[in-house]
């Protein structure tokens, strides 16, 4: 697991016996402390918080190795995914942001074309004409030049690579995150657009 930059705490299960938080076996019952215990397997089982390298982190029921019953994963934005899970397949659950804004997957009508605001703007009000807010952080961040604000980090579309707000590596953006990117993302600059009056 440490190889792979990930970091477990909790209850593991060795054969058929575990030792609660410690990681480590209980000592089979019927065998005297002497005798070594060598177990088949071992595996997360229990309650834990597994760390993944990517900074996020799981906490709550594991089972064979796998997410299973209730748990959450934390994520190094801020925002919580809590679910119910299944053999390590969420079955129901809610993704909520950093500020509170819970995701619904259906009828989703935050920031849509009918009401623009941002999530803040609808907790706290809407700012007078002329100081309008360009994004959901008030002041928003500052984005490097020739670089666009994709949602969870920096793009550069020279080089195609995505970094997060501490300017490390996130991924590799295709084809089709690199045109929603261009066409939708706040950028570093600005451009004066002529008004093209209707034919």
């Amino acid at each position: 697991m440490e190889a792979t930059g990930s970091r477990y705490r909790g209850d593991i299960v060795r054969g058929r016996w575990a030792r609660r938080g410690t990681g480590l076996p209980a000592p089979p019952p019927a065998l005297p402390p002497s005798l070594p215990n060598r177990p088949v397997s071992s595996r997360m089982e229990g309650r834990g918080s597994y760390a993944l390298p990517t900074g996020t982190e799981y906490r709550g029921a594991l089972r064979d190795g796998m997410f299973d019953g209730e748990g959450e994963l934390l994520f190094p934005n801020g925002g919580t995914y809590r679910a119910v899970w299944h053999r390590g397949v969420p079955t129901q659950g809610k993704y909520t942001f950093a500020d509170g804004l819970e995701y619904k997957d259906k009828k989703w009508h935050y920031c849509d074309g009918y009401d623009r605001r941002f999530y803040t703007e609808i907790c706290s009000g809407l700012k007078p004409a002329g100081i309008s807010q360009l994004t959901n952080l008030d002041p928003p961040r500052k984005i490097p030049v020739g670089c666009y604000d994709c949602g969870d980090g920096f793009y550069n579309p020279e080089t195609r690579v995505i970094v997060d707000y501490k300017l490390r590596f996130l991924r590799n953006a295709d084809d089709d995150e690199h045109e929603w990117i261009i066409r939708t993302c706040r950028k570093a600059w600005d451009e004066t657009t002529e008004h093209k009056p209707k034919p």
